[in-house]
């Protein structure tokens, strides 16, 4: 895994709101100063609550998203130094996207086997009868028989509608496959499926893949690595294998904490202080109003990347890393003697 298919250097995604006085001045700080590199191979996981910015670096990564500053490397090419045409036809290529709904983000009119030819024939790979040959390839690849390529969406099930999403996404054969939230609209009965089928998709094929999603156990089973997102800010990059209990960000801890298992009961660790608004942010570090370990340098200065223990493959942002083997136990109880009152995580919760 040494190619890197994508990279974010310093990335900021900011929306102005508009509408009234009140609000002229107030932007929203969706994605501020996010690093991350991704080589070809590996899955990377990303994790945090409702808001953090997952969704928005996703749509970055397959260029939904125009940034307001930094880069956006594909394939070691700058995307937004190029002119829109050349943008298109540089991801269009090289990323693709399974969306969370497949049945809105299938065309509802277009037959199964005009949807999976669609990006080759904007594209214009091959001739007809070699476009035709790529869909037949494709729905074989996914796990579809021949006889839905003339059906319509509404007339396939939830499953076979995201194996349909993620054939078009593999149409144009990416290095890069980004699954926003790919199982979460579907039955519980056919998740698992719909997860080892791109798993399996990865492995033949060689792909990066981003995965994104409030299942924090599922991203832990299909990843690699995880990236823990808070406000916007990428604040930890572990490898999945030492998750939950090599974590040392406060925040990747409690989050973790925070997801029930089959084998242990749920006893979360309580996080104290408000939530911050992402239209302002507070200064140093922005999980510091909600740590039992912050403190007054916490409040002055953003902390620098550094080296977790699990090697130079494992980094954070944290003034006040969780020590190496502490329990959760352990950390229940330094937060529960916080002064201030609990806030519950935003995290959605999955059958």
């Amino acid at each position: 895994m040494n190619e890197t298919v994508a990279e974010l250097r310093d990335v900021h995604v900011v929306h102005r709101i508009s509408g009234g006085r009140l609000f002229e001045r107030q932007r929203v700080h969706a994605l501020t100063g996010a690093d991350l590199a991704i080589a070809r191979g590996e899955t990377v996981g990303i994790v945090g609550e409702s808001g953090c910015g997952k969704s928005t670096l996703a749509k970055v990564l397959v260029g939904l998203q125009r940034p307001t500053s930094g880069q956006v490397l594909v394939a070691d090419t700058d995307v937004w130094t190029m002119s829109p045409a050349q943008r298109r036809e540089h991801i269009g290529a090289g990323v693709g996207m399974v969306f969370q709904d497949p049945s809105t983000s299938l065309n509802r009119r277009m037959a199964i086997r005009r949807i999976l030819r669609d990006p080759l024939d904007v594209h214009r790979r091959g001739t007809v009868a070699q476009r035709e040959e790529r869909v037949r390839e494709l729905m074989a690849l996914v796990g579809l028989p021949r006889s839905v390529a003339d059906a319509l969406p509404s007339q396939l099930s939830g499953g076979q509608r995201q194996r349909v999403s993620i054939a078009r996404a593999l149409a144009l054969e990416p290095g890069l496959l980004i699954a926003d939230e790919p199982t979460s609209a579907l039955d519980v009965s056919v998740r698992a499926q719909i997860l080892n089928l791109l798993m399996d998709l990865q492995d033949r094929l060689d792909l990066a893949m981003v995965f994104v999603s409030h299942d924090i156990q599922t991203v832990k089973r299909v990843s690699d690595r995880i990236v823990t997102m808070y406000l916007g800010r990428i604040v930890e990059q572990a490898p999945a294998r030492v998750m939950p209990e090599g974590a040392a960000h406060p925040y990747t801890r409690a989050l973790f904490s925070a997801t029930p298992g089959l084998l242990s009961p749920l006893d979360p660790i309580p996080l104290v202080g408000p939530v911050p608004s992402a239209t302002r942010p507070p200064s140093g570090c922005p999980f510091r109003t909600r740590c039992w370990r912050a403190d007054d340098l916490c409040a002055e200065t953003m902390p620098p990347f550094g080296t977790g223990a699990s090697g130079t493959t494992h980094v954070l942002r944290c003034h006040h890393p969780v020590p190496s083997g502490t329990s959760d136990a352990e950390l229940v109880d330094m937060a529960r003697r916080a002064t201030h009152t609990p806030t519950p995580l935003h995290v959605e919760e999955h059958a």
